[in-house]
């Protein structure tokens, strides 16, 4: 598969990357290189993640370029990575970083309900995307060094977000809620945003399955609870996977208005959680490993090219959001949504596809992985990503083995 030539090429790359900030986006590559480095016990990634941290994390634990009172969740996922390399090398000043990240979830401000404010400057706001960046360092940290009781005001987050952004007749959640409805792109009556977005979805997704994984048996309450929310937002989102390419659309519930598009990042994070609740018992029917598996291929296929020897992966969007306050286009509309940037090899999309090609290995090393899922590897030499009638794609039909899904 064209994966591994791209990932590890791309953190090469990446190794002598200093984009002057710390930041969610790299914390996306850097838990990625992890998911790496645990899946194959190759030192490269582990070399990679260390040498990177190193540059952000002084001697004595401090954080640069990071401002704790801005209690910015986006700040968080990026410690993750601190554990293991904490584990790793025994260094203090990981376990220093770490503990300056938990400080700030011990003092971020609550909606009335519970959940975490998105940001300072998001008052009152739970947007998806925050149940990842913040719920699955605040699990580790109390499973390993603080109180376990901090997994109940986790789940009860999740509860939170299960009720109040939950569509019942799409089956999915909607990008964000507004407790106090007095934000100008929430619904005056309910407090939501006015659309489903593939990559909010996927935050989400992923967040239920990192957390599962840590959850501990004597636990079994939250892992029975969480895993029939997850169970039910994966069913939600499979409902609109599109069915040739097994991707999803930008706006999943929209896939015929004109500008939507497969998007990338997404639709691997949709991977990610397939494939891990599928090696934890969670996702047990076939059907969910082999939706994962075609999103694989389906990202191989049609999002990755080849140029002047350099992979490329295509159709990621670059970032949406809602507000603040003085940034009106911001405004959660179809055509907002639509309008963002969709660029290449951006640290969301390369970050969660190390991720869900970890899972793959994982896999493959356990040979799980069904039937019919494709043997060769695809190079695509031009711009365009691959499509069905192109010379590639008609060798790829003449030599897999099996079908895409």
């Amino acid at each position: 598969m064209l994966y591994e030539r791209y990932l590890r090429a791309y953190a090469e790359q990446f190794r002598k990357t200093d984009r002057n900030m710390w930041n969610y986006e790299d914390g996306c590559v850097l838990i990625g290189l992890r998911a790496l480095y645990q899946a194959t016990g190759d030192a490269f990634y582990f070399d990679v993640l260390n040498s990177f941290m190193e540059r952000y994390i002084e001697p004595d634990g401090t954080i640069r370029r990071y401002v704790a009172e801005e209690y910015n969740l986006d700040y968080i996922p990026a410690g993750c990575a601190l554990y293991t390399l904490y584990d790793e090398t025994g260094e203090s000043r990981y376990r220093k970083a770490i503990e300056t990240l938990e400080e700030q979830l011990r003092h971020q401000p609550r909606t009335p309900c519970g959940s975490f404010w998105h940001k300072g400057i998001y008052p009152n706001q739970v947007w998806l995307d925050g149940l990842y960046m913040g719920l699955p360092f605040h699990a580790a940290y109390a499973l390993r060094f603080g109180d376990a009781a901090t997994l109940d005001d986790i789940m009860l987050q999740f509860r939170n977000a299960r009720k109040y952004l939950y569509n019942e007749k799409t089956g999915l959640y909607y990008h964000a809620w507004n407790e106090t409805k007095d934000v100008f792109w929430a619904d005056p009556k309910t407090g939501l945003s006015q659309n489903f977005w593939t990559r909010a979805i996927g935050w989400y997704l992923m967040a239920m399955a990192d957390i599962y994984a840590m959850l501990p048996d004597s636990r079994a309450d939250l892992q029975k609870e969480l895993a029939a929310l997850w169970k039910e937002a994966i069913d939600g989102m499979l409902r609109w996977q599109e069915p040739d390419s097994g991707l999803f659309y930008q706006l999943p519930a929209l896939p015929d208005v004109k500008g939507n598009y497969l998007e990338t990042s997404g639709s691997l994070m949709v991977a990610y959680s397939l494939l891990k609740g599928a090696r934890l018992g969670v996702l047990a029917e076939p059907k969910y490993r082999a939706a994962g598996e075609k999103i694989l291929v389906g990202i191989e296929l049609r999002q990755f090219t080849v140029h002047d020897g350099k992979v490329e992966l295509h159709g990621i969007c670059k970032g949406a959001g809602l507000g603040p306050a003085g940034n009106l286009r911001r405004n959660g509309t179809v055509e907002y949504y639509l309008s963002e940037d969709v660029v290449h090899d951006e640290q969301k999309g390369v970050g969660v596809c190390m991720m869900a090609y970890a899972e793959y290995l994982q896999a493959k090393q356990a040979g799980a992985l069904t039937d019919d899922f494709p043997k060769v590897e695809i190079f695509n030499k031009g711009y365009d990503p691959i499509m069905p009638g192109d010379p590639a794609f008609i060798a790829f039909e003449k030599n897999r083995v099996g079908k895409t899904g």
